[in-house]
């Protein structure tokens, strides 16, 4: 086994479409709580009230939905330039920009089925306004106790058509490491990979709509059961569609709620990071299909549309005639 390289730190911000940017932007501040840290063209940055960097969500206003890009921080500028040199001879290169709002010059690949990833080091440390600041002074900013109050970026999931390409992509050429997956006889599902000691950073769904690049949700972290349940409740009084949840999963035990925000893209609530990957010699956890025909960690079924429901949608299939 190829010794991960470790030289990922975490999972930086995201950046996702809107045709409902007002709305959408409504639904981040409001219901889920976060700040607003800056705005540029089309797009607003938004943060988790203890996210140490100014954003961890980038929204752009667009005529459809879907992910425009990942962004990971590199443990320094040498493991930024090492990652740099594993990638630049490669199809996954795409090349350097100069930077943007919160973060310095960054480097694009593109993982096989076509997400562009983007690599930095240079980052800017949020630093609340007086009327943001905390009370103590190891916390990036005051508790908002506005809507569920996320408190930080935790992991993002995508869907994919090669799924033994993406496992070799983020391992072999980022550095991650797997720590639970799906195995059917027909072949792989799903895979969980970590480039901290969380049990995942990103998951990576099988598409079976043929559609490469889509994506499945982004997540944010609160501190307990108890919050997601909140959110839930929130979620209701402010009329957003809730998919499924509030239940646990039994693949990494995360206690969970997925909503869609007003402009269609799916998003998570957790007490996401409770369970740590301490072993460095932990062995990845295989499920196959007579496990996952069992449902989530209590029973429950697992919703048809967190298989087929990705952003952008998929076109349609024609009937036969």
């Amino acid at each position: 086994m190829t010794e991960p390289n470790m030289d990922l730190a975490h999972l930086g911000h995201v950046e996702i479409l809107t045709p409902k940017p007002d709305e959408s932007l409504k639904f981040f501040t409001d219901v889920f709580g976060m700040t607003e840290s800056g705005r540029k063209g089309e797009s607003v940055y938004l943060r988790g009230w203890d996210d140490y960097e100014r954003a961890t969500l980038k929204l752009t206003a667009s005529d459809t939905t879907g992910i425009v890009h990942t962004a990971f921080r590199t443990r320094s500028p040498e493991a930024l330039v090492r990652r740099v040199a594993a990638l630049k001879d490669t199809p996954h290169h795409v090349g350097w920009i100069d930077g943007d709002i919160g973060h310095g010059p960054a480097y694009r690949c593109r993982d096989p089925d076509g997400h562009l990833i983007e690599l930095y080091y240079e980052t800017e440390w949020y630093q609340a306004p007086a009327e943001l600041k905390p009370a103590l002074k190891n916390q990036a900013q005051k508790y908002p106790a506005r809507g569920v109050s996320v408190r930080r970026l935790d992991h993002l999931n995508f869907f994919a058509v090669d799924i033994p390409g993406a496992r070799r992509f983020f391992m072999d050429k980022l550095g991650m490491r797997m720590t639970e997956q799906i195995v059917f006889e027909a072949g792989e599902q799903a895979i969980w990979l970590t480039c901290t000691n969380k049990s995942y950073d990103l998951a990576i769904s099988l598409d079976h709509s043929g559609v490469p690049g889509r994506f499945h949700h982004v997540t944010f972290a609160v501190d307990s059961r108890e919050d997601v349940l909140r959110a839930a409740d929130i979620a209701l009084e402010n009329g957003v569609y809730i998919e499924t949840g509030p239940h646990k999963h039994a693949i990494q035990q995360t206690f969970f709620l997925y909503l869609y925000e007003p402009g269609g893209n799916r998003v998570e609530i957790a007490n996401a990071g409770a369970r740590l990957i301490l072993a460095p010699d932990w062995k990845t956890i295989v499920w196959n299909e007579a496990e996952r025909k069992k449902g989530q960690a209590w029973g429950l079924k697992t919703i048809e549309s967190f298989h087929s429901h990705g952003t952008p949608p998929a076109p349609r299939k024609e009937a036969a005639e």
